[in-house]
């Protein structure tokens, strides 16, 4: 039957239509019965009331003080009967029953004792008779008779309130405001006031019918007889009689009606609960018919109503319509109603249905959608309802219920289990991956911090969301933002996450499947209770008294009943209970109430086998409740007990000694321990977090209830809750499932903004708006929008809640830029994160927090007050003071509180101070509410004091930074900082410690005495090992600091840390020892620097020192000193301190000023006076700089230093410059130098088009290596000046020097050096650019760096967003790495833009023809989005692409290495860039950029013919942000760097013969730049002072030692005359190579005369030039990764070293492995353009030592790295798209072509089988592998084929013969191939004489093979190797037999044919021998040619002797020959 309908006619006794009021509270049930319950409260007998009777009656205050006493007594007899667990109002009513039982008894008599007994379960006695004497004594003064009338009085009071007697609907007032009623109807009368109008329908109609008018009581009794006559009454019992909701009592259902009209929820609402059916027309009318006065209206309504309905529902209801007809009452008549009123209604009803929908909403029934894997067989079934605790519900079927007076009890039985139809298969866990098991807060924290590409995030493919219906509570916000987060982070990566999320109980799963992104047809699963292992029976319980004291003693015995129960059904019963001790009372009270009742032997168990041994094993523990409970049956469980007698508990449990198991809800979370039946016991748990007593949480409901059934052996499971009445409909409604869970997000709102701002994911207001969006609150908005304040008519104006979401965003915002967590700029609405909100996200710190950090926290502060403050944290805020803790916090106070608490024991925050100090020193607590409050203090707090430790760091306060690190760790090792260190042990006995803090024995002391000395002092000898070993573990170091003035203002401080310590792993883990680092200024209070370091196991353990660089102010006058303060992040008393004393500090010189910009007249170009010159230039007229400086560049000959910033045409002032050499010196050479590759090239292309075309002048172009970035090429470029100006003045010929550079502090020195006088030097000051530069620098936070660098890309798209959104953008990043990881960000972020396009100025489709000409496949997808990336990794033609698409504003973004600022010439608008620092493969650290390349970088921005001003934006580590502020304005001074690399430049000008003796050394310093410096700056060189000796001194040390050096590396060798230096052969290999010296000592070391080809490759990759190769951050897991998939192995442990790298990545190059990232492939291009030089140098030293198989081997290396192929690999694979695959078409070929005529019929093994099979016919080619290849691919294979070099050998030997007169020739007998004569044959002998010079004439022909195409080319096929190489060969002789090479000759590329002559001597003994000449090509393997020379040696000849030594001096030819 259809639900039953609320008519108005109720409506019009009740407050009930409420207007639509948004903002009022959606609970009001809730708050009604609050209400109704402090009513029945304060009606009866209260404390309070008591305490006013005793105190008032009192006349003095004397009298007045005892009676308080004695009332003060009595709750304290109170407190011991029932404990505290239970609250102060549990306390309170127990003295109210203690009072009402002893006020009239003089003793505790056996009736008082039972009372009190039924009423707590057992007590102590001595409780009773003190509560009895202080009744007694209370009551006296004020006379028997008086206290008994106060007592009755108040009883009576309670009584009528318990009677019931009152009929419902008696505390409603009537009220009048509902309805105007008709003027017909005359109002009540009056007198009659409010008050006895009751709303009762009985007296209402006995005043109708008989005219009487009684007061509420009198209508209450007359109710009992009239009762037929209550309208409502009869009609509520008729409908249940109709046999609806069999459960309720008429009783019930009237008053949940009445409770339900006097909510504050709607009509519409109300009719939709739908639960009245019409309260029909059976309404009795006063017998002589005359209208009622009032009930007039309910009569017309209700008849309205049915004809109505009857309208409606005609259709299809006929029948139903008719049995209604029969059975309406006939007096229907006696209600009369005009049909004319019926009428204008029915139109007025019509014309309103013309704009209604057809069917009205709450009668429309929605069609559900069926999906797939739902089964939820709730929302099918129909349900009954039934009024439960006054709220109305629908219950599932079959439901039991009960009502008594003392309870009301539901019970649900278990579901039918669903039967098993599914096909499922199981998942191993072992083929998952890495799994990370997480709290929300906890990953939240993880998630907030800047999430680089290392972020734990990018790795996450599968988040798991456990009890998603956390929603609805305190700690859903948190599963809101990361769920928020994790789907921004998929559509912004587009790397998909997948989501799952779990949960027990979730009524509205649509809801929150649409909040996951879930496609309900495909991911949504709901499985109800059917599904259970063991169904579920549950019964809820609801005791009725509202006396705490009743109420604690009925569920006591509901309690009892249920599990005396389930034990005599033979079933086990867990008694869950809510408080440690009340575990013991719980029992203790259940074995009493057994005993009384008799039923206690059905507890006890059966004696089973082993049960004597379980007795033994519970007798033996101390506890002695649980030792007398054993016997019974009973046993107790809670965290607060031992683990092992815990244990013992859950096995007696399981075995089944125990039938009854007390417990506390921590067994239902830990334990896996089932029960047939569990009963709940209450349902107020105290939560720490709120400092109250709290409702159980649904969660652990229903995780109790979890327990309930025990799989193997129960049908089912029974679960019981008992609780007081009102909260039955709450659990019930929890647990059936029936309320929507709500967002709770509106409460964190700001904290969580605050995250996603600090974290750069939302920086302005539409993002956080975007954001918002993806929470579900915003799903729950809109399916809800009452209950978060919205009203309908701003939902339905704003269906997308877009405005509301604003506001929100933008009061969020306000309050957060109030409290200085963000900036919030109203006008643009951007959002940028400040220090202060970066560390409440990190920390997790409430908003409000930081609000009382704002107002209370500064640098003043002490550590007291700093506990003061962070107690008056919000997180904090719910923690009460409770009365009856007071006592022990005084005594915590007194006993544990080092330090004053503020606010003492009565305020929350010093309760919280005082928990925090118990804590930190380790003190008891007793009571369970404090030991929960301790722990959740000691959770938060420690993490409160790190956010002050930071946010004071970045305040830069250095007393208080230690201060609150010294807190952090007190608190972390719960160990004041005054306590010894060695507490920081475990291990240590107390004792000892004692004993040690007693005699003052300090670490230091310790560390100096030996073990057995500290025994002796500690009397205990053993000891001394174990605490000497302590001592030495305790983490300590030792700082050593160098300081280099750069300029007057700015120190470089170079720190060198050393530890002393051993490391355990125990101990300090197994990865490093975190510190932090600050330098501080002790007088002004100020930090100037700080960083948080690591030292690493490895540093300890191979004792490596720590290298850490950073500069610091200092001002002038000097301050004395500063200090460098190390302390360690973890360890108390663990801290170093260093002094920077500036007693001996020299500043550097001041700076001369800068030239002045003069106002000039523009020169215009034609004052070159050159018609070709001019037309070089697109211009009119030279800009003012080069106006300024164009005379005495272009008409004198004087040496010029140009420094001028970035951008103001310096490269013109060169040419200017080279003119002047055509026209005055037409036949002299022009040396242009330039520091990088880049900068050559571009210079050799533009001048090959301007110069050597239009002017016909030649240049040849060679690469200058530019070696790695900033400081390291300064030496070089030193070195060349200072040799072109020793040259100059050691000739005569001047050379004349034009130095250009950025604007320069120190030009003046320079200029001195370069030899420039004043009228040369033009140094112009930064700021006289061309266009004027807007600098913006930003700091980023952050230890490391690639987090860093990736929270850099937000603010970098911000950047162009907001600087130039249209204009061209170039960035500058560090690494090749760091362009890709950009540009995919910037895209990322692009793609949530509406136009991801934006960037790219190009038709699409020519976009897409030049992608495909694009080789870099990073490349090809980010040009696509008008993105370019430029590196030197790129092929040279895509580099040339990306140049030409970003000058011509083609694509508009530019990510680019800072390589190329100093290359290529491309201004743009903007420059950012993007993080200062560089990873430096030699320190493995990320070091910063010289600042010239930082101010180079900027100079790019603005573009002179575009732009009237660039824009510059620096984004660097917040440390270095002042730096960075400083230098960007102020030029910088330029420094030498030479002394590092002294001696191999040394060593060069030694082997050039420059330098011969020490002298000469001296003097070539003396040239140098560096001897410059090192007089104007001598702190910086660390150089004392400048006097002539100390310098002299100085300079001969270093050139000592730099000889020395040499000296050791087999370069160069000092005389004995000590002063001479001779150049060795090894320091010419090592300066013709541009070798460093220790490379070639490594080669002297490590090269052996057998050297098999991996140690070649070993030596090759330890040369020092690999040092530099970047192991970047975790790649020494990639090389660990990768050195698996290779062959050869490598030195374990040594992952992360350079040279172990780039010995992988060869191997990888030889085996074509694929590589781990795109960053290898360029190290590889690293490591292979240095290996070719190192191999020959390796080779030349081979034959110095005439070493024939090393020589050979390293022949076979060049060819392996030339062709990328293994030596053993066959020669066939060098070919392209030839893989080990393909190798059997050659094979198969060999067999096939028996058949084909052929020069060459042998199988084909290698590529000389191979071209001889050809013929050069590619046709023959085609034809052996067109089955495997493509025809293109067969082209390319061709073309590689028909390029290979075929060579033919002639040899002659050329010398003098004894019997010819002259030098002849005479050609060598081929014994070799095949043919001709054997070596058995005489004439295949060359006789030769003994021990003398001959001549081998090599002559070398290339036969061409195939048909070449293009015209012969120089250039090797070597596809993959990554520079263009010369085809080349090696002449190798040698002697096998002694395996001794004898000479060797490199050779270059074959044209045609070419004779080289070989020198060798002849051996000295006479015989025959035989030589072998090798031909290696340094290109190709599988080419080698060898032939055997056969010498037979006859004696010497003097004659042939002498005159092949007068032909040598005569002309010197050939290699040099070996002896």
């Amino acid at each position: 039957m259809s639900p039953p309908r609320l008519t108005g006619a109720l409506r019009s006794f009740s407050h009930v239509s409420k207007g639509d009021d948004a903002a009022e509270h959606v609970y009001d049930l809730k708050t009604k019965r609050l209400k109704r319950q402090e009513l029945f409260a304060r009606e009866g007998l209260t404390w309070q009331k008591i305490v006013q009777f005793c105190t008032q009656r009192q006349d003095n205050k004397a009298e007045q003080q005892a009676a308080s006493q004695e009332l003060r007594s009595i709750l304290q007899a109170a407190k011991q009967i029932v404990g505290a667990d239970d609250g102060q109002d549990t306390i309170e009513s127990a003295a109210v029953f203690l009072f009402e039982t002893f006020h009239n008894k003089d003793h505790v008599g056996s009736e008082e004792t039972r009372a009190i007994k039924q009423m707590f379960g057992p007590f102590p006695a001595s409780a009773a008779e003190a509560s009895c004497a202080a009744v007694t004594r209370a009551v006296t003064p004020l006379g028997e008779s008086l206290v008994e009338d106060f007592v009755q009085a108040q009883s009576a009071c309670r009584g009528r309130q318990r009677g019931g007697a009152a009929s419902f609907g008696r505390n409603i007032a009537f009220s009048y405001d509902c309805y105007t009623l008709d003027p017909v109807d005359d109002l009540p009368p009056a007198e009659s006031s409010d008050d006895d109008m009751g709303l009762d329908f009985n007296s209402f109609l006995a005043r109708r019918v008989g005219g009487q008018q009684g007061d509420g009581a009198a209508a209450s009794t007359s109710a009992q007889g009239s009762m037929d006559g209550a309208i409502l009454r009869a009609e509520v019992e008729k409908y249940l009689d109709g046999g609806n909701m069999i459960s309720s009592s008429p009783e019930e259902l009237c008053t949940s009606l009445f409770e339900m009209l006097a909510s504050h929820k709607s009509d519409d609402e109300l009719q939709n609960e739908g639960f009245v059916q019409g309260c029909n027309a059976s309404r009795k009318g006063p017998a002589d018919g005359s209208l009622p006065t009032v009930a007039c209206q309910v009569t017309i309504q209700s008849e309205q109503e049915r004809q109505m309905m009857k309208m409606n529902r005609r259709e299809g209801k006929r029948d139903r319509k008719r049995d209604r007809r029969d059975d309406a009452d006939p007096s229907d008549a006696g209600f009369c109603f005009d049909p004319k009123e019926m009428r204008a209604q029915r139109e007025q009803a019509l014309l309103n249905a013309r704009v209604e929908p057809v069917f009205s909403l709450r009668e429309r029934v929605y069609e559900r959608v069926r999906y797939p894997n739902v089964y939820d067989c709730q929302a099918e079934a129909a349900k009954a309802a039934a009024f439960v605790g006054g709220a109305k519900m629908l219950l599932p079927e079959g439901v039991r219920r009960d009502n008594t007076r003392m309870y009301e009890e539901v019970e649900i039985p278990p579901n039918a289990p669903m039967p098993i139809g599914f096909e499922e298969k199981p998942i191993y866990i072992s083929e998952l991956d890495e799994m990370l098991v997480t709290t929300p807060e906890k990953w939240d924290v993880v998630t907030r911090k800047s999430v680089g590409d290392v972020g734990l995030t990018q790795i996450v493919r599968l988040l798991i969301l456990d009890e998603v219906h956390l929603l609805h509570e305190d700690r859903g916000p948190v599963l809101e933002v990361l769920v928020a987060r994790t789907i921004r982070q998929v559509e912004s990566t587009q790397s998909m996450i997948r989501i799952l999320g779990l949960s027990a109980t979730l009524p509205n799963y649509l809801d929150v499947a649409s909040f996951l992104h879930v496609n309900p047809f495909i991911g949504l699963f709901f499985f109800d209770g059917r599904f259970r292992p063991v169904p579920l029976g549950m019964t809820f319980v609801g005791i009725k008294a509202t006396g705490k004291i009743q109420q604690l003693h009925d569920m006591e015995e509901v309690c009892y009943e249920k599990v005396v129960h389930n034990v005599r059904g033979g079933h086990q019963v867990m008694v869950f209970v809510h408080a440690r001790n009340a575990t013991v009372r719980t029992a203790m009270a259940l074995i009493e109430m057994a005993k009384n009742q008799g039923d206690i032997c059905q507890f006890q168990s059966d004696h089973g086998p082993d049960y004597g041994q379980c007795e033994k094993q519970i007798q033996r523990s101390r506890n002695k409740e649980m030792k007398e409970m054993f016997p019974e049956g009973f046993g107790i469980h809670h965290a607060g007990m031992l683990r092992s007698d815990r244990t013992l508990m859950e096995s007696m449990f399981s075995r089944g000694y125990l039938k009854v198991l007390v417990c506390t809800a921590t067994l239902a979370w830990g334990v896996n321990l089932p029960a047939h039946a569990v009963i709940i016991k209450g349902t107020q748990i105290y939560d720490a977090k709120r400092g109250s007593l709290v409702d159980l949480g649904i969660l652990d409901v229903m995780q109790i209830f979890g327990r309930a059934g025990r799989p193997q052996f129960d049908k089912h499971g029974e679960g019981t809750i008992i609780t007081t009445h009102d909260k039955l409909s709450h659990y019930l409604t929890l647990l059936t499932q029936q309320n929507p869970i709500e967002s709770q997000f509106l409460d964190t709102m700001a904290d969580n903004l605050n995250a996603e701002v600090a974290l750069g994911t939302v920086t302005n207001v539409d993002e956080a708006v975007k954001w918002l969006s993806y929470t579900y609150l915003y799903v729950r908005m809109r399916a809800n929008p009452l209950v978060y304040g919205l009203n309908h008519k701003a939902y339905q104006m704003d269906p997308g809640l877009e405005l509301y979401r604003r506001d929100l965003v933008v009061q969020a915002a306000r309050k957060l830029d109030k409290a200085r967590m963000i900036r919030y700029e109203e006008r643009t609405g951007y959002f940028s994160s400040t220090d202060l909100g970066r560390t409440a996200s990190h920390f997790y710190i409430k908003y409000n927090t930081i609000e009382t950090f704002n107002e209370l926290f500064n640098s003043q502060r002490n550590e007291a007050d700093i506990l003061s403050i962070v107690s008056k944290a919000e997180e904090f805020e719910q923690v009460k003071v409770r009365d009856e803790e007071m006592e022990e916090l005084e005594q915590m106070l007194s006993n544990y509180c080092e330090l004053p608490a503020a606010g003492g024991v009565e305020n929350g925050y010093g309760k919280i101070n005082i928990l925090l100090q118990t804590y930190i020193g380790r003190g008891e607590v007793d009571s369970f509410s404090l030991i929960s409050d301790l722990s959740y203090v000691a959770q938060n707090a420690a993490r409160i004091v790190r956010a002050l430790f930071e946010i004071a760091l970045r305040k830069r306060w250095p007393a208080m930074t230690y201060r609150l690190l010294t807190l952090c760790k007190v608190i972390d090792k719960r160990l004041w900082g005054f306590a010894h260190p060695l507490r920081q042990f475990p291990s240590l006995p107390h004792t000892v410690l004692a004993r040690l803090e007693e005699r003052k024995l300090s670490v230091d002391k310790l560390k100096e005495m030996r073990k057995d000395e500290i025994g002796h002092m500690l009397h205990h000898v053993n000891i001394g090992l174990k605490v000497k070993q302590c001592v030495e573990q305790i983490p300590s170091i030792t700082m050593e600091a160098t300081i280099q003035p750069i300029t007057r203002t700015v120190l470089r401080v170079r720190l060198v840390i050393t530890h002393d310590f051993k490391w355990s792993d125990q101990v300090h883990g197994s990865v490093a020892e975190p510190w932090w680092l600050w330098v501080e200024d002790p007088i002004n209070d100020h930090i100037y620097h700080s960083e948080y370091f690591l030292l690493t196991k490895k540093q300890v353990v191979t004792e490596e020192p720590l290298h850490i660089v950073f500069t610091i102010p200092i001002f002038e006058p000097l301050p004395s000193q500063y200090y460098i303060r190390a302390v360690s992040d973890r360890w108390l008393g663990a801290e170093a301190v260093c002094i920077i004393n500036f007693q001996h500090l020299i500043l550097p010189e001041r700076h001369p000023p800068h030239t002045e910009l003069l106002d000039l007249q523009p020169l215009p170009v034609t004052a070159l006076g050159n018609r070709q010159y001019e037309s070089l230039y697109p211009f009119t007229h030279f800009n003012p700089i080069q106006t300024q400086i164009f005379h005495t560049l272009y008409h004198s000959d004087t040496n010029v230093l140009l420094g001028a910033p970035t951008g103001s045409g310096k490269t013109i002032a060169a040419e200017m410059a080279m003119f002047r050499v055509f026209n005055e010196y037409p036949t002299s050479k022009v040396v242009y130098i330039a520091p990088l590759k880049a900068l050559v090239r571009e210079r050799i292309e533009d001048w090959k088009v301007r110069i050597e075309e239009k002017l016909g002048k030649n240049q040849s172009g060679h690469l200058m290596k530019g070696k790695g970035t900033g400081e390291d090429r300064g030496p070089v470029l030193e070195v060349i000046v200072s040799r072109t100006n020793f040259i100059s003045s050691h000739t005569s010929r001047s050379v004349r020097v034009v130095g250009l550079s950025t604007a320069l502090a120190n030009a003046r020195d320079l200029a001195d050096w370069l030899g420039i006088k004043q009228v040369g030097l033009f140094n112009f000051r930064p700021s006289v650019r061309p266009v004027p530069l807007e600098v913006h620098i930003n700091g980023f936070p952050g230890q490391h760096y690639c987090p860093r660098m990736a929270s850099m890309n937000k603010p970098t798209f911000q950047a162009i967003r907001s600087h130039s959104p249209a204009k061209p953008v170039l960035i500058f990043v560090s690494s090749r790495r760091q362009t890709r990881l950009t540009a995919l960000d910037l895209i990322a972020y692009l793609a949530s833009e509406g136009d991801p396009k934006q960037w790219l100025h190009q038709d699409e489709r020519e976009i897409e023809a030049i992608i495909a000409t694009v080789r870099d496949s990073n490349l090809k997808l980010t040009l696509a989005f008008g993105i370019g990336m430029h590196h030197a990794g790129l092929h040279e033609r895509d580099r040339r692409t990306v140049e030409e698409l970003f000058v011509n504003s083609k694509i508009q973004v530019l990510i680019a290495t800072s390589t190329l600022a100093w290359g290529v010439n491309f201004p743009a608008h903007l420059v950012v860039v993007k993080g200062t620092e560089y990873y430096d493969g030699k320190t493995r650290r990320y070091v910063d950029y010289p600042i010239t390349d930082v101010l180079q970088m900027m100079g790019r921005a603005g573009r002179p013919q575009f732009d009237d001003q660039g824009k510059a934006v620096i984004l660097v580590h917040d440390i270095k942000k002042d730096f960075y502020k400083k230098f960007l304005y102020e030029p910088f001074p330029v420094e030498s760097s030479l002394l590092s690399v002294l001696s191999d430049h040394l060593n060069a000008e030694i082997a050039a013969g420059t330098i011969t003796s020490k002298q000469d050394a001296m003097d070539y310093i003396t040239w140098t730049y560096f001897f410059r410096r090192l007089v104007m700056n001598p702190s910086y060189y660390e150089l004392e002072d400048i006097s002539h000796e100390t310098v002299n001194k100085f300079l001969s040390n270093t050139v000592e030692k730099s000889l020395r050096d040499l000296e050791c590396s087999y370069c160069m060798v000092i005389q004995e005359d000590e002063r001479t230096i001779e150049p060795l052969t090894y320091g010419r290999i090592c300066s013709y190579y541009y070798l460093k010296h220790q490379t070639i000592r490594m080669f002297k070391e490590k090269l052996r005369a057998e050297l098999p080809l991996h140690d070649l490759l070993s030596v090759l990759t330890d040369a020092e030039e690999y040092a530099e190769l970047p192991v970047r951050h975790n790649e020494d897991q990639l090389n660990s990764q990768l050195a698996q998939q290779l062959p050869l192995p490598v030195k374990p442990h040594s992952y992360d070293s350079p040279h172990t790298k780039a010995h992988l990545l060869l191997q990888a190059h030889f085996g074509r492995n694929s590589l781990p990232c795109t960053d290898y492939t360029t190290d590889t291009k690293t490591v292979l353009d240095n290996a070719i030089r190192v191999c020959q140098a390796m080779l030349d030293v081979a034959a110095n030592e005439g070493w024939l198989v090393t020589a050979l081997s390293i022949c076979n290396l060049v060819q392996m790295i030339v062709q990328a192929r293994w030596l053993h690999d066959s020669s066939l694979l060098t070919l392209p798209h030839i893989e080990n695959s393909e190798l059997y078409l050659f094979r198969r070929w060999a067999n096939k072509k028996g058949t084909r005529g052929g020069a060459f019929s042998g199988p084909i093994e290698g590529l000389p089988e191979l071209i001889a099979t050809c013929e050069g016919k590619e046709s023959t080619f085609a034809a052996i592998i067109g089955q495997e290849l493509q025809p293109n691919q067969i082209r390319e294979a061709w073309s590689f084929l028909s390029h290979l070099p075929v060579v033919e050998v002639g040899l002659s030997v050329k010398g003098w013969w004894e019997e010819c007169r002259e030098q002849t020739e005479r050609p060598v007998p081929a014994p070799g191939r095949g043919g001709g004569a054997g070596p058995r044959d005489e004439r295949s002998w060359l006789d030769v004489h003994a021990d003398q010079e001959y001549v081998l004439q090599v002559s070398l022909r290339r036969v061409t093979m195939g048909q070449q195409r293009r015209k012969q080319d120089s250039k090797a096929q070597a596809p993959r190797f990554t520079k263009v190489k010369d085809e080349g060969w090696f002449l190798v002789l040698g002697e096998v037999e002694r395996r001794e090479l004898l000479a060797v000759k490199r050779v270059g590329y074959l044209r045609n044919r070419s004779t080289y002559s070989v020198a060798f001597y002849t051996p000295e003994k006479t015989g025959k021998c035989i030589y072998t000449l090798y031909l290696m090509s340094d290109s190709y393997l599988g080419l080698d040619q060898q032939y055997d020379i056969h010498l037979n040696v006859t004696p010497a000849s003097i004659s042939a002797q002498v005159n092949s030594e007068v032909s040598d001096d005569a002309k010197s030819h050939s290699s040099t020959p070996l002896k």
